[in-house]
């Protein structure tokens, strides 16, 4: 049977850092192989010494053909984090290596600036296009980057800032674990304007209260727009509802080009705005009781241009008592009170009307899809589970959004 071949993950500090046993086999190792900088971090000895560079289908080759020879592959930090140890795998198999992780250069940085990397946003811009990637820090709370030398952190600090999205503290961490290690904390206007070493880390941390900054790419769908389209209040969570549900509510309510819709309970006025948008020759009434977010439902109609939409500032169901009966309802919300608001909007809404409700809660789902079955005795009730796919670790996977409930029923004629 083959010798394993062992993955050694090594810091700037050399075999100082290692553990013992990670010594003894770099030590009897009769196959070194790693990039120049690695193998330069070990002192000389009788070990053969494969350079790795672009010839990485070469090393591959060549552990396979020597499987008797003691070999040590040596990656910087951990060889599973951005390191070659998942492609050697795939291509000679799993069970032909053992794998020593060291301290990666990203754990280091965040314990640098001592920040929790559990719920952070981690890539490398050596395999994702800035573009990209920074339409994903948008609604981060935290990321770290591992910078290039065709993207770094200058020009990661410039891309930011033309799009508006400065409401993060910024660190970089150059040559974590050598002597000349150095951590830089500073704005992004600063940061734009310096130069670092090519080997540091970028981490961003959201400011406390900070909103997001909505994407310029907005206004070319009339529903459907992504959530980083709209103003919205971060620390008040769920008072956006996501495109997905949003979609589906919007082709519920069945909208006619001029038909007159109420948004209760707006938020920051997603629904509302999509709404005008397919009713373009009526009128939405997006109805909200808290200033800011009616400031914002104001904002984002601005931005998507819908002179349609009128914003009411109130209560309901007092803020309704002048509007006129609508063609179609949507009520979004989570508080006790949704289930009146349900029955009380129904008896406003016009024959042959609809009416869609969006709760998050089992309680509030069969408290209106009781008082609905009462006043129609046919309703449509859907769960929906919603995973959207992100890149991370050079792997897709999925985050899931809090499942949600839709309610819809028609005003019988």
């Amino acid at each position: 049977m083959p010798a394993k071949i062992q993955i050694i993950g090594i810091g700037d500090d050399g075999l100082e850092g290692l553990t013992s046993a990670a010594r003894q086999l770099i030590e009897q190792a009769e196959l070194l192989v790693g990039a120049d900088y690695t193998l330069a971090r070990v002192p000389p000895s009788k070990a053969e010494r494969l350079v790795v560079g672009g010839n990485l289908d070469q090393v591959v080759e060549r552990l396979a053909r020597t499987p008797e020879k003691r070999t040590a592959v040596l990656v910087s930090g951990d060889p599973l984090f951005y390191g070659m140890a998942r492609f050697l795998c795939d291509k000679l198999g799993k069970e032909r290596f053992e794998v020593l992780p060291h301290v990666s250069s990203m754990q280091l940085a965040f314990a640098r600036v001592k920040e929790s990397w559990e719920d952070a946003y981690l890539t490398n811009l050596a395999n994702h296009p800035l573009e990209q990637v920074v339409e994903k820090i948008r609604t981060a709370e935290k990321v770290g980057l591992f910078t290039t030398e065709a993207a770094p952190p200058a020009s990661v600090a410039r891309a930011l800032m033309a799009r508006r999205i400065d409401y993060f503290s910024s660190y970089v961490c150059e040559n974590l674990g050598s002597p000349d290690e150095r951590v830089t904390q500073g704005s992004l206007e600063e940061l734009a304007e310096q130069e670092f070493s090519p080997l540091n880390v970028m981490v961003l941390v959201r400011k406390p209260g900070a909103p997001d900054r909505p994407s310029e790419r907005v206004g070319r769908r009339l529903l459907g727009n992504p959530d980083e389209a709209f103003l919205q209040t971060k620390p008040k969570k769920g008072l956006l509802t996501p495109a997905e549900v949003r979609s589906i509510a919007l082709a519920q309510m069945d909208l006619g080009p001029t038909s007159t819709v109420w948004d209760i309970g707006a938020g920051s006025g997603s629904v509302a705005i999509e709404a005008a948008q397919l009713a373009s020759a009526g009128t939405t009434y997006a109805i909200e009781m808290d200033a800011d977010d009616y400031n914002l439902i104001t904002a984002n109609a601005q931005r998507f241009g819908v002179a349609n939409l009128v914003p009411v500032l109130g209560r309901a169901p007092e803020a309704w008592n002048g509007l006129p009966d609508p063609d179609s309802i949507f009520v979004g919300g989570s508080g006790r009170e949704i289930s009146q608001l349900v029955d009380q909007a129904y008896g406003r809404l016009r024959a042959g009307g609809r009416l869609v409700a969006n709760v998050g809660s089992i309680e509030n789902l069969a408290e209106v899809h009781a008082v609905l079955h009462r006043r129609t005795g046919d309703v449509k009730v859907w769960m929906i589970n919603v995973a959207r796919g992100m890149h991370q670790l050079e792997r897709v996977r999925f985050d899931a959004l809090p499942p949600t409930f839709l309610l819809a029923t028609v005003k019988p004629g």
